[in-house]
């Protein structure tokens, strides 16, 4: 059976029922997740930042405990030498063009390119038959004029006899003595042309002027050369002894000048790199004027050279010896390290640790430092690895190799070259300090 519902409007719905809000439990319960994610964030960083400075720490104290490897030299007292160096440039003592005085053709060349001649010796010779044709007719006239003086003579005496006899005029007597007159000056002309046609034919030999060494032969056998060519037949140059010329600045003129009163000054020639030592010589000039474009003073030495190790034109390193500086207390360069607060040094101390030194310097020589204060000698000093010492560090020294023997190669050799200039070529390279 059907039940027939009256019809009419349905009853209203409550609104807002599809979406109920949240209750506060549920915000609570969201609140607490959100502080303990930010919390356990946090712890998180917090134990990983503490795990990182733990592991720094650890680092660190194993770096301080580490052993570091250094190179080590022994501090000592030796005389060092006070030294200038200066670009230096190598010249013949001499050098001469070697050319013909007299016009003819070469017949011979009696040199070897390269050759040692001696003062004297014959280079070339030069066809001599014009010479001695010249030398043959000068003599040849002073022959006849000779006669002719005779028979001049022979007349006055004549003359003189009738003129006092007054057996002839006086005027005859002085004619004839102005003839005796006139044939001697032509003998003493014919002389001339004699030594002339001598010294002529001397020149056709032409011979060395000086010791030295011939350099590339110019004029080949069968060439005539002229008295007036501009070219010479070849260059002779002495080698031994040999010249320096160098330059050094200006500033330094007042200190050679007072050491160069107390006495010589030796110089020494090394080659370009510094490590060869060439010749040692003495300081024989200075220039008289300062170059101004360059602002530096011009000096020259002279060198004994009878190995010929010096060559003209060569470049080499001058080293001018100032003076000596007696007993002093040298290290090698490299030890003196410098810091905010100056100068100082690494000493290892008994225990294999590493002390710092404040040092005062003195002066330095190319690869030693001549130290004032602050060192002992017998003080093993750090030449290599400063850079990552510091003081208290653990090392393991080991004797440097350029310091075995005392202060280093530099302070031996430069010692060594002011004792006997066997060991100045390895000294370092620059300028030395002045005193």
């Amino acid at each position: 059976m059907i039940d027939d519902a009256p019809l009419g409007p349905r009853p209203a719905q409550p609104a807002g029922d599809a979406r109920p809000k949240g209750s506060p439990v549920t915000r609570i319960v969201l609140l607490v997740l959100l502080v303990l994610v930010v919390g356990g964030s946090a712890w998180l960083l917090r134990a990983r930042s503490k795990a990182t400075a733990a592991a720094a720490a650890s680092a660190s104290a194993a770096a301080a405990n580490r052993t570091i490897p250094v190179l080590t030299a022994e501090v000592v007292r030796r005389d060092v030498p006070v030294w200038l160096e200066g670009l230096g440039n190598v010249s013949a003592f001499y050098t001469v063009t070697v050319k013909t005085q007299v016009d003819g053709r070469i017949d011979r060349v009696l040199f070897t390119e390269g050759q040692q001649v001696k003062k004297g010796d014959v280079l070339v010779q030069i066809d001599p038959r014009p010479f001695a044709i010249q030398l043959e007719s000068a003599q040849a006239a002073m022959g006849r004029d000779q006669a002719n003086i005779k028979n001049a003579r022979l007349n006055l005496e004549r003359y003189k006899t009738l003129s006092q006899q007054q057996l002839i005029a006086v005027q005859q007597m002085t004619d004839q003595q102005a003839q005796v007159d006139q044939l001697e000056a032509q003998v003493r002309s014919d002389q001339a042309q004699i030594d002339a046609a001598r010294l002529n034919l001397d020149y056709a030999r032409i011979t060395s002027p000086i010791d030295g060494v011939t350099g590339v032969r110019l004029v080949d056998p069968g060439n005539v050369v002229h008295a007036s060519d501009a070219s010479g037949l070849v260059v002779v140059t002495q080698l031994d002894p040999i010249a320096l010329f160098f330059t050094l600045p200006e500033d330094d003129l007042a200190s050679i000048e007072e050491a160069k009163a107390k006495g010589e000054l030796e110089v020494y020639a090394l080659s370009r790199d510094g490590d060869k030592l060439l010749g040692k010589g003495k300081l024989s000039v200075i220039d008289n004027a300062i170059n101004q474009a360059t602002a530096t003073l011009r000096l020259k030495a002279i060198f004994d050279n009878p190995q010929r190790a010096l060559w003209p034109n060569q470049f080499v390193k001058a080293r001018l010896q100032l003076a000596t500086r007696h007993d002093a207390m040298v290290v090698p360069a490299a030890v003196v390290q410098h810091g905010p607060q100056g100068t100082f040094a690494y000493v290892v101390a008994a225990d294999s640790t590493a002390a710092m030194k404040p040092v005062v310097v003195e002066a330095t020589q190319g690869e030693i430092a001549v130290i004032r204060s602050g060192l002992a000698v017998g003080d093993q000093v750090v030449v290599d690895g400063q850079a990552q010492l510091r003081p208290g560090a653990k090392v393991a020294a080991k004797p440097a190799a350029a310091a075995r023997g005392g202060a280093g190669a530099g302070a031996s050799a430069s010692a060594g070259a002011g004792a006997n200039g066997s060991g100045g070529a390895g000294a370092g390279a620059g300028a030395g300090a002045k005193p």
